[in-house]
């Protein structure tokens, strides 16, 4: 997947300029400084990975009440095992599952929201304007590129994220792992496969 590095660095540099500014407000204001800002951010990115997702996705393979609750409410589910979510009020969390003849995809069209606290940081192919634009387009095409070659009849659904609820995928459980763990099950699922991109 080919895209601008000339564009996204313009964009990133954009993006620096106004955090800088805002910092710089924040300090003359007395409300906080940079170093503060800092912190906060290392704390929260130390708790943001992908092996919270991977314990969701474990628990609702074996706990099918879980599940439920998991479709039904994710946000309120996935605080069951400990991941919080408060800092992102009021940005919701919405679980998709992957069925035997549906395949769901996450994308952020207009910029790059993602489940941080569940996935962990994106994979910079996430938030490159080719993946962006064109897995809207061209779903089956896109996933192919990844390696995910699905049946011609399965329903390939696309879910763009936003500032108020991100995604995550329930990927089909892998046949012939019944006799697995919950811990073992969570090694089996993968960044990609929360995303829909890869298969589990």
């Amino acid at each position: 997947m080919t895209h601008s590095h000339e564009h996204d660095h313009d964009a990133s540099a954009a993006i620096s300029n106004r955090v800088k500014q805002l910092i710089g407000t924040l300090e003359r204001r007395g409300i906080l400084t940079e170093d503060q800002v800092d912190a906060t951010i290392r704390t929260f990115l130390s708790s943001a990975r992908p092996a919270n997702g991977f314990s969701v996705v474990a628990r609702a393979w074996v706990d099918a009440a879980f599940k439920q609750r998991l479709l039904a409410d994710a946000t309120s589910a996935v605080g069951e095992i400990g991941v919080d979510l408060s800092h992102w009020a009021p940005v919701r969390i919405r679980a998709v599952e992957n069925t035997p003849v549906l395949h769901n995809v996450i994308v952020c069209t207009l910029c790059s929201c993602y489940p941080l606290s569940l996935l962990g940081p994106s994979p910079a192919w996430y938030k490159s304007e080719a993946y962006r634009s064109r897995v809207v387009r061209d779903p089956r095409g896109v996933l192919n590129e990844f390696g995910v070659h699905l049946a011609p009849d399965k329903e390939v659904r696309v879910w763009d994220s936003t500032s108020e609820v991100r995604y995550l995928v329930v990927p089909e459980r892998p046949a012939g792992t019944d006799g697995l763990s919950e811990a073992e099950l969570s090694g089996l699922v993968s960044t990609n496969g929360l995303i829909g991109t890869a298969l589990v």
